[in-house]
Parts: C-alpha cells; sequence; structure tokens
C-alpha cells in the first residue's frame, strides 16, 4: 500500500507555517487558498497563518460563495481571480513581506514587470511581475484588475500593498513567493546603483527554456463578473 494521500486542507495548514517561518508573513497579515476540486480552501479572516487551525479555513465555491467554515478573508477576490484566469492554477499565496510591499511603493521598472531581472531565477521561477493599481485592501477591484491583467502572469505586486503568487501547488506558489520577496530585496540593495540587469536576449532564452512569462501579453478569458 502507498503513502495515504495528504489532504488539502492538511496541505493549506501546513504552508501557513512555512509561510510564517519564510517571514513572509508579519502577524496576522496575509492569506493564501487551494484549489479542491471545485472547491476553494482560504485561511479565515485576522488569522494568523502560522497557527491556523481547520476551522479557521473557509471553504468557498469556483463563483466565490461560502459554503463552509470561517468567515474568509477579505482578499478572497485575489485568489478567485487566479483561478478564473488559468485553470493550471491550483494555489494562491497573498502576502504583505517587507521587500515586495517596499517595491510595490516604488514606481515600476517597466509596463510589464515592477521588479526588474536582476537574476536568472526571479525570471525563471516567477517571470514578470507587473504593478496593479492601488486600491483598499479588500476591494473586489483587486480581483478585477488581477483578472483582467493584459500580462501573461503567475505574480503581481498591488500598488503599496504587497504581493499576490500563484502556483501549480502549494509548494511551488510559496516557492514563488519566497522568490519573489528575494528579488525584491535585491531590488531594493542595488537601487541607485549602476547595476547590470539582465538583457533582453538572456531574458528571452531564460523564459524559454523554463516556460516563464517575460513580455507577453495573453488576452483575458471572457468570464462571469465575480460576486461582489
Amino acid at each position: 500500500m502507498g503513502p495515504a494521500r495528504v489532504s488539502a486542507l492538511d496541505e493549506l495548514l501546513a504552508a501557513g507555517v512555512r509561510v510564517v517561518e519564510e517571514g513572509l508573513s508579519p502577524g496576522t497579515s496575509g492569506n493564501i487558498s487551494v484549489r479542491d476540486g471545485d472547491r476553494i480552501l482560504l485561511s479565515g479572516t485576522g488569522v494568523s497563518l502560522g497557527r491556523m487551525r481547520p476551522e479557521q479555513v473557509a471553504v468557498l465555491d469556483l463563483d466565490g460563495r461560502l459554503v463552509d467554515g470561517a468567515k474568509p478573508s477579505k482578499e478572497w477576490p485575489l485568489h478567485l481571480a487566479f483561478y478564473q484566469r488559468d485553470e493550471k492554477h491550483r494555489a494562491v499565496v497573498h502576502v504583505h513581506s517587507p521587500s515586495t510591499v517596499a517595491v510595490s511603493c516604488l514606481e515600476p521598472w517597466a509596463g510589464h514587470s515592477a521588479v526588474p531581472p536582476l537574476t536568472p531565477y526571479f525570471v525563471m521561477r516567477v517571470g514578470q511581475t507587473p504593478l496593479l493599481p492601488y486600491r483598499p485592501p479588500g476591494d473586489p477591484g483587486l480581483g478585477e484588475d488581477l483578472r483582467d491583467s493584459p500580462w501573461e502572469l503567475r505574480a503581481a505586486l498591488l500598488a503599496n500593498h504587497g504581493s499576490v503568487v500563484a502556483g501549480t501547488t502549494l509548494g511551488e506558489a510559496v516557492d514563488r513567493a519566497v522568490e519573489l520577496e528575494e528579488a525584491c530585496r535585491i531590488t531594493l540593495l542595488t537601487s541607485g546603483h549602476a547595476r547590470r540587469e539582465l538583457d533582453e536576449v538572456a531574458t528571452a532564452a531564460l523564459a524559454r527554456q523554463w516556460a516563464s512569462p517575460w513580455g507577453t501579453r495573453t488576452p483575458p478569458p471572457t468570464l462571469s463578473a465575480p460576486r461582489r
């Protein structure tokens, strides 16, 4: 008999602990979710991710309606938007990690990515990360901006707010959130210096090799409006 399958709930609770251990989620900030079939398991409102209990998890349907569990984080439109954008997205991490917040307060490096290509790992593992317009936390427009962004993406910065990252698994989504925080930290450390960025040839080669979005646009899918 093979090993027992880890449940989506267990994965979510373990990912919450890791997000805190990686220094990405100060206090009760941030929220994470995983798609499990036709359900979305999402951390509840005001929950410390590192101490999240099963009864503090909300269960939503794919239209964003609460079907069971705790009151969901007010940022649920961000999570729903990623799941609506692409069937491959199965997990979402939204955090207020220090370096991503700091870079989200700066003017973006370019339209397709607020973060410059300083290391190959950022291009390979995260890809272009556009800056979405400022909206108050919990504003449904945050989800609309993400869902309708013309850029191919699996991560974005929210102006003066933080980051949101998607993956095919929770582990991949957390890995990308960690890599994005590091890329933003390096951006801040090199700001104001005569730094070398990867050129267009190098970034294009990495993007092709690692199937990573860089400099590419994609038409958003035609979707019904999310629940307000």
